[in-house]
């Protein structure tokens, strides 16, 4: 496979290096060449030996929101910038963080089991030791005391519960355990809060995070029996951010609600545990065996539970305090624009020692901000200034970049150019999801930064990846002809969300991944010797993160001609359309076959004397959407997106006429918020990307319609409809005004 996929990567570079233009978006031919010669004298400042020592030092101790580490780590960082000519300063918000005081899991019945909730210090793992570790937990988990039956719920979503409700299982009063995986965490006790569950316990099977994948830590990369997976449980779907302050930033003055009453946290108690904790529970369950695809790879036979043979005891209380939050932020002001902002961010806090997540990708920001700040004492200066931040509380619900980026929001609208975001990076492919009229910035670096294992752009190495994983001619084929790195979308989980999905900044997420398999994730073996051995041997993929989202930031502060092409947002706008009316098509069909096969059964049992049973309502049939205002709107947007690149194009030799129109470019995301935000979650604005409701981190595209869609609501479908075509048509009326 390895020597497969480095073939296709060569023959596809040398495709690719004949078909790279010789000029960079918003450049001229002769501005191309002094920026390249930039961009080459940036990357021999980048360093792999620094790379390494900053991972080394950053995670050398347990760094948690509010912690002595965390406050080191900080300082840190701060004299790093304050070195290498940054003006810096340290921003502060007093936010909402519950640690532990009480933590019981114990089965009391049909045998006593008492769970050890705690990860084992390693010989090979020289930081697994340290005092001052938060112990396994579930942030904003309820306060509780419960006992009751234990029912498995396979990952413990909206799907697993049908199938329970088909095998007759209820979780009301109960206690459901879950596994992690195929969806964010914070789903699993949201659901089974919503189906009545007391409490909800969550834990890693070996078949998803552990010695099925592969030999475990520290032999391999692995999740031992004994690893934990620690992490956030605040509904982050309904906002992110401290809890107490939606919409603004948690200054000292800033009015809280009760904690109580905080609509995105849960009121069940949740904890995470090993799965070493795990299978003397499952081991106890009784009652149906589960289906065959719930099963995992601990050594039992897997059932469902449900009954009064299998009872545990949870009990959880935590200390519920405000806490200093506290942003890194690092500034060069710009030249010409000072009053258009490059913002670049990364977290810095971490629920342990954090090597992978966020040190790696806090490294490669560092890395770049020293580079950044050599050439600016060898003489250069960004036209636009350029904002590098590192945030605090970002494990525990984006606490730091959402309190920043809601105390600045009036400003930010007026002055961010671009959000670039990183966070854990490890040896593989390039991953890029964000604002897609940056799509064509991003396919030219990617054309132009080489991976460090196969001498080829990474452009390549992720082309060769999808040719050889197309399924079929039709497919390789596609995949052969690629010419444009195609960018994601953005969801949650990172620091981004703020800026793009609240406040219509445009926003990137960037990193490597993808060779980089474990199950250190959140847990004590985040750590140096984990991550140098198993994630970025020789840190070359920290350095190759620094030349991408280095080029990006040195781009977007010097481009005459702001690097937007609206023309491929329309396009991957008309893709989601086209889904949402495939999908509608494809139930409306699955209806009629479902509404046939109902009436016949309701004829053969009310003419068969011998059933006795209540006919389940025939399902409502799916009514026709209309959706041609939005495909009216996205022709409208087509149009305008097409003469902007003309325009464009005229004033492209006249820096003057350039500026004229940048701010008008970057504030365009803008016009794709709604005032009103989407339903039943009103803090996310942006019509076009949000985290889905049952997803968590996952992406919706398009999330008013497509949700509406996926429950059933037609009415609100076709309300959203109707709202997101007249945001697109906004933005259209927004580039007519400027193509005048």
């Amino acid at each position: 496979m390895k020597q497969a996929l480095l073939a296709v990567s060569l023959s596809v570079s040398m495709i690719g290096m004949a078909q790279n233009a010789n000029k960079i978006s918003g450049f001229t031919e002769k501005t191309t060449a002094k920026q390249q010669q930039l961009e080459q004298q940036y990357d021999a400042q980048l360093s792999t030996k620094r790379i390494d020592q900053t991972v080394k030092e950053l995670s050398a101790m347990p760094h948690h929101l509010g912690s002595k580490g965390g406050n080191e780590v900080v300082q840190s960082i701060y004299n790093k910038f304050k070195q290498w000519g940054w003006d810096v300063k340290i921003e502060t918000y007093q936010v909402l963080f519950p640690s532990p005081q009480t933590r019981v899991l114990e089965m009391i019945q049909p045998t006593q089991y008492k769970a050890l909730l705690s990860e084992p210090a390693l010989k090979e793992d020289g930081t697994s030791a340290q005092a001052g570790q938060l112990p396994t937990y579930n942030a904003w988990s309820a306060d509780g005391d419960v006992t009751g039956e234990l029912v498995f719920v396979n990952y413990g979503l909206p799907d697993d519960y049908l199938m329970l409700d088909k095998m007759g299982v209820s979780v009301k009063g109960k206690i459901v355990i879950a596994k992690y995986g195929r969806s964010w965490r914070g789903i699993k006790p949201k659901v089974a809060q919503e189906h009545g569950a007391i409490g909800c316990i969550i834990y890693s099977d070996p078949q998803d995070d552990g010695y099925t994948q592969g030999d475990v830590y520290p032999k391999g990369p692995f999740k031992n029996e004994f690893g934990v997976q620690r992490g956030s449980i605040m509904d982050m779907v309904i906002y992110p951010g401290d809890p107490l302050t939606p919409n603004v930033g948690a200054t000292e003055s800033a009015k809280r609600l009760n904690r109580l009453e905080a609509p995105n946290l849960l009121k069940i108690p949740v904890l995470p545990i090993s799965y070493h904790d795990a299978k003397p529970l499952l081991a106890s369950l009784g009652g149906t065996v589960a289906p065959v695809e719930w099963s995992g790879s601990l050594p039992i036979t897997y059932h469902i539970g449900g009954t009064a043979s299998t009872k545990v005891h949870l009990k959880l209380s935590f200390d519920w305090k405000l806490t200093p939050a506290q942003n890194v932020i690092a500034t060069i002001k710009g030249s010409e624009f000072p009053d258009q902002w490059i913002v670049r961010g990364n977290h810095h806090d971490a629920w342990v020692n954090g090597a992978n997540d966020p040190i790696s990708g806090m490294a490669a920001e560092l890395e770049e901000a020293q580079a950044i700040g050599a050439l600016v004492k060898a003489g250069w200066k960004p036209k636009r200034t350029l904002v590098y931040c590192a945030w605090d509380g970002e494990e525990p619900g984006l606490l730091g970049s959402t309190e920043w980026a809601e105390d600045h929001g009036d400003e930010l609208k007026k002055k961010a150019v671009v959000y670039i975001n990183t966070d854990g990076n490890a040896k593989g492919f390039l991953d890029v999801e964000g604002s897609h009229a940056l799509e064509q910035m991003i396919t030219e670096i990617s054309k132009e930064v080489k991976d460090p294992q196969k001498s080829v752009t990474v452009f390549d190495r992720v082309k060769a990846k999808q040719i050889i994983e197309a399924k079929g001619t039709a497919a390789k084929k596609e995949a052969l002809n690629k010419t444009q790195f195609e960018m994601g979308a953005l969801g949650s989980g990172s620091d981004f969300s703020s800026f793009i999905q609240h406040l219509g900044v445009p926003s990137l997420n960037i990193g490597y991944s993808g060779e980089d398999a474990g199950g250190e994730y959140h847990s004590i073996y985040d750590s140096y010797d984990h991550y140098s051995k198993f994630k970025d041997p020789g840190f070359e993929y920290g350095v190759t993160l620094a030349k991408t989202t280095g080029r990006v930031v040195l781009r977007m502060a010097d481009a005459a001609l702001l690097p937007f092409d609206f023309t491929a947002l329309h396009k991957t706008v008309n893709g989601y359309i086209k889904e949402l009316m495939t999908i509608t098509d494809q139930l409306r069909e699955e209806t009629l076959v479902d509404q046939e096969a109902a009436t016949f059964k309701a004829v053969q049992l009310a003419g068969n004397p011998i059933y006795n049973v209540q006919i389940k309502e025939v399902p409502t049939a799916v009514p026709f959407l209309d959706f041609s205002v939005l495909q009216n709107a996205l022709k409208q947007l087509e149009v305008s997106a097409q003469q902007l690149n003309v325009k464009k194009n005229k004033v492209q030799e006249n820096e003057q006429k350039s500026a004229e129109i940048n701010a008008a470019l970057y504030q365009a995301e803008q016009q794709l918020l709604t005032t009103a935000g989407l339903p039943r979650r009103s803090w996310y604005k942006h019509t076009l990307y949000a985290p889905g409701f049952y997803t968590g981190y996952g992406v919706k595209t398009m999330p008013g319609i497509r949700e509406a869609i996926e429950q059933r609501d037609w009415k609100e479908a076709q309300e959203q409809i109707n709202v997101a075509a007249g945001a697109i048509q906004k933005l259209a009326n927004y580039f007519n005004t400027i193509n005048k």
